[in-house]
């Protein structure tokens, strides 16, 4: 099943899809712009994965490292579909990241990987912004890079994991206005999702909530104010963002 957040007329509804836009629980139906969409579920701590891709490492440049490079990101960060996010007076090269979102489902403590879905209540499409500007090296991404306020876009939907038949063979694209930029595949990923929910659990305590970015894959270009991008995974959906200025966040 497909199930979203949305605010409107005062109340925060879930919402699930419908041929002629969105459909509320309690079964009123209204454009996707007449909504202002949330991330679709209350999500916890957010582990994203860097260079999980091998061609995206290649891309830039970067060897690969013994363990996953992963680090965390701030509640702040999230936004849902058709939401705007901010690009700096300052920088040089900002892009987009599609990226699968894995979303735990029950705790895992030292998990291995045989029985690691097991722990997995289903998946989400992200996208998750970085400025390069601001990249001291990609062993330690810094707060600025991927810690913006609205860098990371999650949604429209969450998906159930019983509902995704083979989430090792989903293709990913990347639009900016209406043309690919990216394109890959899960079956390309590093590390896979039980190897990841290994890794993390051996150390730490996943709860339900939580959500893993599992990375980009190679076709990064920058981006700039009033760009539309849409990220799209097979069988989660088309998730929407815009690119906006200072001057529309009121920010000299």
């Amino acid at each position: 099943m497909m199930r979203g957040r949305v605010a409107y007329a005062g109340a925060i509804h879930e919402a699930y899809p419908d041929a002629n836009g969105v459909r509320l629980a309690d079964g009123r139906v209204r454009r996707e712009d007449e909504v202002v969409w949330l991330a679709p579920i209350e999500v916890g701590t957010i582990f994203a994965l860097g260079l999980n891709y091998a061609e995206h490492a290649k891309e830039l440049q970067f060897n690969k490292q013994e363990e996953p490079l992963v680090f965390l990101k701030g509640p702040g960060t999230v936004i849902g579909h058709r939401g705007v996010t901010r690009r700096p007076a300052d920088v040089t090269f900002m892009h987009y990241e599609c990226e699968l979102a894995v979303v735990i489902g029950q705790t895992a403590k030292n998990v291995k990987r045989d029985n690691a879905m097991q722990h997995v209540a289903g998946y989400m499409i992200a996208n998750d912004y970085a400025i390069r500007d601001y990249l001291e090296n990609y062993y330690r991404p810094n707060l600025r890079v991927k810690n913006r306020d609205g860098g990371t876009v999650l949604g429209p939907w969450f998906v159930d994991a019983a509902d995704v038949e083979d989430v090792t063979q989903l293709e990913l694209r990347t639009f900016v206005n209406g043309t690919r930029q990216q394109h890959g595949n899960t079956r390309d990923l590093v590390t896979g999702i039980p190897a990841l929910i290994e890794y993390l659990s051996s150390f730490m305590t996943l709860a339900p909530g939580d959500v893993i970015l599992t990375g980009t894959p190679e076709g990064i270009v920058n981006v700039n104010a009033g760009d539309e991008v849409v990220c799209e995974i097979d069988g989660l959906g088309r998730l929407v963002n815009t690119i906006a200025c200072d001057a529309d966040f009121n920010r000299a």
